[in-house]
């Protein structure tokens, strides 16, 4: 019940959202295509430290970092559009005499094609894949177990259905898909069926998606992205994979920026609760293309 209610929840913002955004597309002035390819490039470093000496309050030092590499390429034709976008983000935290830990690791690509029917909805195919870069470790434990790896776990995604795209705030698509999840050396919470006798390293899904995209120029220097994934297999429909993505982007000047981040992740396969991440940097960034 608790699981069908969130899904309702978020089907409820999504629909909000599409709806609130009527207004705008009748306010939008038309623009003329813009046919070849637009490309966008941005890569990015967040820095902080802390340091003390006979510091009365108490306190350690602390340093940490994080990269964060983006990229979109997408061709525009008269009757078709292939976008595509991925984005690296790693990052590291060390706090007193402790070791680094990793606190942000992520690989990520996207390519949707879209063929034009219609002015706002449209057939698409798609492929995704997440995965990480380094290794991920328990603390929780002493000593540290590794639970993930390079490629270890991989998620893939093909899909295929109708996109809705009322103006350029914001877009969503539902469709028919498939999942895969890869995994080498940790089969278990990842891809393996503990009802089989047998350890499974690969597992496959058939479902239904749902990807909304939000991008809203808030004010000339903020920008507010989101992106909520929903993915539900038909052997389960009453749990639905979630991935919400959110965030904000405040420009102090031409390479310094504020970005608040917050992410909300439901995957029953690996955790019966729901997972969440929010993070507040200061970095500079620098456009490429």
């Amino acid at each position: 019940m608790k699981i069908r209610f969130k899904t309702m929840l978020f089907t409820a913002l999504v629909t909000a959202m599409v709806v609130c955004s009527g207004p705008l597309t009748a306010r939008a002035e038309e623009k003329q295509p813009e046919y070849g390819w637009q490309k966008e490039m941005v890569g990015g470093i967040n820095l902080t430290q802390t340091s003390f000496d006979n510091w009365a309050q108490g306190g350690e030092n602390s340093f940490a970092w994080q990269l964060n590499f983006n990229f979109k390429f997408v061709r525009e034709e008269e009757k078709t559009n292939w976008a595509n976008s991925g984005k690296f983000n790693y990052g590291s935290t060390k706090i007193g005499d402790e070791g680094s830990r990793k606190s942000i690791d992520e690989v990520r690509f996207e390519s949707v094609l879209t063929y034009k029917l219609w002015p706002l909805i449209n057939p698409y195919v798609s492929v995704m894949g997440v995965t990480q870069f380094a290794p991920g470790y328990d603390y929780g434990t002493d000593p540290k177990i590794q639970i993930s790896a390079f490629f270890d776990p991989a998620y893939f995604r093909e899909s295929a259905g109708v996109n809705y795209k009322p103006n350029e705030i914001i877009k969503t698509r539902a469709g028919f898909s498939i999942k895969q999840t890869v995994t080498t050396d940790f089969p278990v919470p990842y891809a393996d069926d503990p009802t089989t006798p047998g350890v499974e390293k690969t597992k496959n899904e058939i479902g239904a998606e749902s990807v909304t995209d939000l991008s809203w120029k808030v004010a000339e220097s903020m920008l507010f992205t989101s992106k909520l994934e929903l993915f539900s297999a038909f052997k389960t429909l009453d749990a639905t994979d979630v991935d919400w993505d959110n965030l904000f982007t405040a420009k102090i000047s031409k390479y310094f920026d504020v970005n608040l981040n917050f992410r909300l992740l439901y995957d029953k396969d690996i955790s019966s609760r729901r997972q969440i991440k929010q993070a507040i940097a200061l970095g500079v960034t620098y456009n490429f293309l």
